[in-house]
């Protein structure tokens, strides 16, 4: 079954504040999106599992709007390295959102090591004179620790930089070994982020070199599934369905110019292409 996941970062920003939100007010935002998504998935429901990543404020409005639905489902942007424990721990951690607290809201997935937290994680590292890479993937591998300690399911980001592309697998197999070490893996799946292809004047990874990779971390981590995290777009629906070793993808941003931002409809339109799109060379 094909994973279609979305990270909506901090899109509920209004414009007004210089984000990119323009289709709801910021306390209505959550819930909106949601509205107006959940029907036109249904028909997908034999065919693909919807999970939408939340900024904290808005997860419990986006429950609200699917209760009772059996997809999509919400998901956090990430958990804190320590959790709850009884009678050491009740969760007071400033800035912090234990797994506990997002599985009480009721998530049932979380979001970890997206390339932009491996980059704060690696700037605040390096303030403190750490340049080692393995000790971000010790970092992350808490998190995912603790997020499968509470039964919720993890979309794991890897990926490697520029600079890392000439051992790309050095990198990636770090990232695996370290960040999943004494993990249940079948409650993981692998987002591919080609960190070096991502933004505006880049070159995106072709079909070819996805594939590469997937295989790579098929072979590196049995029976996992692994979904493009580069971004699912319009513009490489298509492309991504036809490849074999990909089985889903990461959508955040749905239109790039113009009035930026996630729509609904386009969202949707993404999803007709790439699940329309399964099987075409």
């Amino acid at each position: 079954m094909k994973k279609i996941y979305v990270n909506l970062k901090r899109f509920d920003v209004p414009r007004s504040f210089d984000g990119v939100n323009g289709i709801a007010d910021i306390q209505d935002w959550g819930s909106y999106i949601l509205k107006n998504v959940k029907d036109g998935i249904k028909k997908y429901g034999h065919k693909a599992e919807f999970t939408f990543f939340m900024p904290e404020m808005h997860i419990l409005s986006a429950l609200k709007e699917t209760a009772g639905e059996e997809q999509p489902e919400i998901g956090c942007q990430g958990v804190g390295r320590t959790d709850v424990k009884k009678g050491a721990n009740f969760g007071a951690l400033t800035t912090s959102l234990p797994a506990a607290a997002a599985k009480a809201a009721g998530c049932s997935q979380v979001l970890i090591g997206h390339c932009e937290e491996r980059q704060q994680l690696s700037q605040v590292l390096a303030e403190a004179g750490v340049t080692d890479s393995a000790a971000v993937n010790r970092l992350l591998n808490k998190e995912v620790q603790a997020a499968i300690g509470q039964d919720m399911k993890v979309l794991y980001c890897i990926g490697e930089k520029e600079s890392e592309l000439e051992n790309w697998q050095e990198v990636l197999e770090e990232q695996l070994t370290i960040g999943l070490c004494d993990v249940d893996t079948s409650k993981v799946v692998i987002a591919y982020e080609p960190i070096w292809s991502i933004g505006p004047g880049k070159t995106p990874a072709g079909k070819e070199y996805i594939e590469k990779i997937a295989s790579f971390v098929k072979e590196k981590v049995a029976g996992i599934q692994v979904v493009y995290g580069g971004g699912l777009k319009k513009e490489n629906a298509e492309m991504l369905a036809s490849v074999s070793s990909i089985d889903g993808g990461l959508i955040a941003l749905t239109r790039f110019q113009g009035e930026i931002g996630f729509y609904p409809e386009e969202y949707l339109e993404i999803v007709d292409l790439y699940l329309g799109g399964e099987g075409k060379s």
